[in-house]
């Protein structure tokens, strides 16, 4: 589903060059559950805006479904995520003076879909992350762990083949975070591939593979489920 092949991505601040990724070689198939993690630096945010078709990156190649996604124009570009890539963001980005589920409903309305079928389907996602009875509540009105239920259910209303999720459990406390995290764990059995940036261990330890990034390269990588089963 996605191949990377010796991604460099440099940024210019002033005269300084900062070479971000440093030759990135990664391969991730359809229905994993991936961890990416890195301290402050290592990349990691940089790799998944590439891999989010929202930045571009300077030499090496990135396929996606075995088409190269590179210098794409921002129409084409998002074309390719709304229909590919939902999005999970640590600060939830609801927009405040829209209610529960016309926060959901919002990608279909990109789409053009009409208000009365949007809504419906909304309904139906909202049911799914075992909130419909707060479709007409506002994001004021809900705790951290609700607000990001609507964001992961706003995320897969588009049926997108990625969930890319940057640290959603970052603003969360550990109980809200398990909850969050055995949500995403339900989207992946249902098929779903979905990336997670987290910098948080146990976090990473309920996923299936684990590419700890450093200083722009890929250090090494984990199958948590291998290494609980050698530890029995």
């Amino acid at each position: 589903m996605l191949n990377i092949k010796n991604l460099h991505k440099s940024y210019i601040t002033g005269a300084n060059k900062l070479h971000v990724l440093k030759g990135i070689n990664l391969e991730i198939a359809e229905g994993e559950l991936v961890s990416i993690m890195g301290s402050s630096g290592s990349g990691k945010s940089t790799l998944l805006n590439i891999i989010g078709i929202l930045d571009n990156y300077d030499s090496g190649s990135y396929h996606l479904n075995k088409e190269l996604i590179k210098n794409m124009s921002e129409t084409k570009a998002a074309q390719y995520r709304n229909r590919l890539i939902g999005f999970v963001f640590q600060s939830f980005n609801l927009i405040p003076f829209k209610n529960a589920l016309e926060n959901v409903a919002l990608p279909l309305y990109y789409q053009g879909v009409n208000r009365k079928k949007r809504n419906l389907i909304a309904e139906e996602y909202l049911e799914k992350v075992g909130l419909l009875n707060w479709k007409e509540h506002l994001p004021s009105e809900m705790s951290g762990g609700q607000k990001q239920r609507i964001a992961i259910a706003r995320a897969l209303i588009s049926n997108p083949e990625i969930i890319l999720a940057d640290e959603p459990t970052g603003a969360l406390d550990t109980a809200t975070s398990y909850e969050v995290m055995h949500l995403l764990q339900e989207i992946n059995k249902d098929g779903k591939t979905v990336i997670i940036v987290t910098h948080e261990n146990d976090i990473s330890l309920m996923t299936k593979r684990i590419i700890r990034l450093k200083d722009g390269i890929i250090e090494k990588e984990e199958f948590p489920e291998m290494v609980m089963a050698q530890t029995l």
